[in-house]
C-alpha cells in the first residue's frame, strides 16, 4: 500500500463499544502505516434507533445492532461478508460462534456484519450488599420478589428494555414471541407474562423506567441501595477491578419452572462495512481482524470490549480479569432468544416497548395490551413492501 486511506467508523458511547475499536484501529494502523481508522461514537438509545442507511452514507465502518440485518439486506446499505472473506473464515466465526450472534447477522443467505460483540440480559449483584443485608441470591420467582419487596432489586424499564423483558418472560414460560405471522404471543402466554412482570415492576423505583442497562449498572455500583439486577444486558466492564466505584459480579438468572433458567433475548453487536466504502478491501481486513479469535481474545477483550468470539468467552485469563463474568453468564447467551430480524420488525421494537411500559407504569387489560401489540407487529409486516 503506498497511498493514505482513511477510514471513518460509527460506534456506541461506552466504554465496551469505543474504546476496543479505537484499540484495534490502532494496532491495524501500526500493522498497515498507510492506513488510518477514526471512530465517532453515538448514544446507546441513538444506536438502536439511527437508520444504519443514513449512517452508511457518512462512515464506511458501522457497529449495528443485529435486528437491522433485514434492513440492510432490503436496502443493500452494507456489504455481504460473503462476497469479500474466505469461506473457511466465516466458517470459523460460525463454529465459534457465541449463542445465535453469527447467525443473528445473516439474513436471505447473506452475512451482513461480523459477530464483534456478544450480550444478552443476565443478572447482576453486589456481592458486599448481599453479604450486609445477609441474603443469598434469588433462585426462583419467588426469591426475587421476596427480594424485591425489601427495596434492594432494581432493573432497566425504558422501552426497549420493557419489551425485552417481556419477551423474556414470554420465552421462559415456553412460548417464543413472534413466532405466528398475525400475533406476538399467545393470549394465555401473554396475559401471565404481563401480569409477573407487572407484580415485579411494582416493586421497584420509579426511576427505573427511565434507566437503560448502562444507568443501572452506574445506579449500582454509585449508590448503595440496590443489591440485585435480575435481568439487564450484562457488560462485563463493571465486573473488572477499578472500572466502577463499587464491583459488581454477573450470573444466570433465576428459573421460574425450578429446571430452567430464564431465556432472556440476545443482543450484541456486529461490525458492518458501508456499500459506500470506497476501500472496501482494507475495510475488510480491517473488520476480519477485529474479528479473529486472537484479536478477540486478547487486545479487544483487553480493552473493555465484550467479545464476539467463543475463545474468548472460555478464556482462563479473561474470567480472570472479570471474576468470571463469561464462564458465568455464556449459558444464557447459548440459550437466548433471536429476535425477528425482518425489514420493518424495528417499526415493531421501536413503538412496542412503549405499550409494555406504559402497561407496567399505569396498568390496564392485559387483552388489550395484547390486541395493541398485534395490530403494531402486523403493521410492522406491511413495511416489508414499503421499498
Amino acid at each position: 500500500m503506498s497511498e493514505n486511506i482513511l477510514l471513518k467508523g460509527i460506534t456506541w458511547n461506552h466504554s465496551r463499544g469505543f474504546v476496543p475499536m479505537t484499540a484495534t484501529a490502532q494496532r491495524f494502523s501500526e500493522l498497515n502505516p498507510s492506513v488510518t481508522i477514526t471512530w465517532e461514537k453515538r448514544s446507546l438509545q441513538q444506536f438502536a434507533d439511527l437508520s444504519i442507511q443514513q449512517l452508511a452514507e457518512r462512515y464506511d465502518l458501522l457497529v449495528i445492532d443485529h435486528p437491522w440485518a433485514g434492513f440492510a439486506a432490503k436496502t443493500k446499505s452494507i456489504l455481504p461478508f460473503d462476497e469479500y472473506l474466505p469461506k473457511e473464515f466465516l466458517a470459523d466465526q460460525a463454529a465459534n460462534t457465541v449463542g445465535h450472534s453469527y447467525e443473528s447477522y445473516n439474513y436471505n443467505g447473506r452475512q451482513w456484519a461480523l459477530a464483534i460483540d456478544a450480550a444478552t440480559p443476565v443478572a447482576a449483584s453486589r456481592p458486599d450488599l448481599l453479604e450486609k443485608h445477609s441474603i443469598a441470591l434469588p433462585k426462583t420467582y419467588d426469591d426475587l420478589l421476596r427480594l424485591a419487596k425489601k427495596g434492594l432489586v432494581a432493573f432497566p424499564a425504558i422501552p426497549i428494555d420493557s419489551l425485552m423483558t417481556f419477551y423474556t418472560f414470554c420465552c421462559s414460560l415456553g412460548e417464543d414471541p413472534c413466532q405466528q405471522h398475525d400475533e406476538v404471543i399467545s393470549e394465555t402466554t401473554g396475559i401471565k407474562a404481563l401480569q409477573m412482570y407487572r407484580e415485579l415492576a411494582s416493586y421497584i423505583r420509579p426511576a427505573c423506567f427511565d434507566r437503560n442497562p448502562i444507568q443501572t449498572y452506574e445506579a449500582m455500583t454509585l449508590e448503595d441501595d440496590i443489591a440485585y439486577c435480575p435481568f439487564a444486558y450484562g457488560y462485563s466492564n463493571y465486573s473488572r477491578n477499578g472500572y466502577a466505584r463499587k464491583l459488581l459480579h454477573f450470573h444466570d438468572m433465576i428459573t421460574l419452572d425450578g429446571k430452567t433458567n430464564l431465556r432472556s433475548s440476545l443482543g450484541g453487536t456486529g461490525l458492518a462495512v458501508s456499500s459506500n466504502c470506497k476501500n472496501v478491501e482494507i475495510a475488510m481486513q480491517y473488520a476480519a481482524y477485529v474479528a479473529s479469535d486472537y484479536c478477540q481474545r486478547r487486545l479487544y477483550t483487553d480493552n473493555g470490549g465484550q467479545p464476539g468470539h467463543l475463545s474468548a468467552w472460555t478464556d482462563e485469563e479473561n474470567n480472570q480479569k472479570t471474576h468470571n463474568y463469561f464462564h458465568n453468564t455464556l449459558p444464557a447467551l447459548q440459550r437466548a432468544y433471536l429476535r425477528p430480524r425482518y425489514f420493518g420488525h424495528m417499526f415493531f421494537q421501536n413503538h412496542a416497548g412503549d405499550m409494555v411500559r406504559n402497561y407496567l407504569m399505569q396498568g390496564g387489560g392485559e387483552k388489550n395490551i395484547l390486541s395493541q401489540l398485534n395490530d403494531l407487529y402486523q403493521q410492522s409486516k406491511l413495511k416489508i413492501h414499503a421499498i
